[in-house]
């Protein structure tokens, strides 16, 4: 009986581990998402891995599955919640996600946030900044709290500019 597990890999090397993968006959699934970039001298859509660093692989939990796909060029380790024992990721999820994707609907990816966390922005004009996370009316917001003062102070902001801090 097969698996999905959740395989981490270097930075970068999302798609050269599939490719490898693909090469030792063993199913895996790079999730993607297309986006169109722009350079000086050029413009091009890329896929993107959905979730940077990760990717995911369809074996049978045995030892030496779990080396063959640990032995492969690029890959640091297979997710585990107890160390040496490789967590399954529920087939639900995985074909969930796929239908997701291949709807074609607009999606956002979210890392797990709640309420009360602290966060800290990762891109655009306040990153770098330490806050806290509130939920207003299904909408996020960043709050940087004077506590001194017993004061905050708060933007709206989208999860994806966000991280757990």
């Amino acid at each position: 009986m097969q698996n999905w597990y959740a395989v981490y890999v270097k930075s970068n090397h999302e798609h050269v581990v599939y490719d490898e993968l693909q090469k030792k006959d063993i199913a895996a699934y790079l999730p993607t998402v297309r986006k169109f970039r722009q350079w000086k001298d050029r413009k091009k859509w890329i896929n993107f891995p959905l979730f940077p660093g990760y990717l995911f692989t369809y074996i049978v939990p045995h030892p030496e599955e779990f080396r063959h796909v640990l032995k492969t060029r690029g890959v640091i380790n297979l997710l585990a919640a107890e160390p040496g024992n490789p967590t399954t990721v529920p087939s639900e999820e995985i074909d969930s996600l796929r239908l997701l994707l291949e709807s074609g609907n607009h999606f956002d990816v979210y890392p797990h946030l709640k309420e009360g966390s602290r966060v800290k922005i990762k891109k655009g004009p306040l990153q770098g900044a330490i806050g806290t996370l509130k939920m207003k009316q299904d909408q996020y917001i960043f709050l940087v709290n004077i506590e001194l003062l017993g004061r905050s102070i708060g933007v709206k902001i989208y999860a994806d500019d966000i991280e757990p801090y």
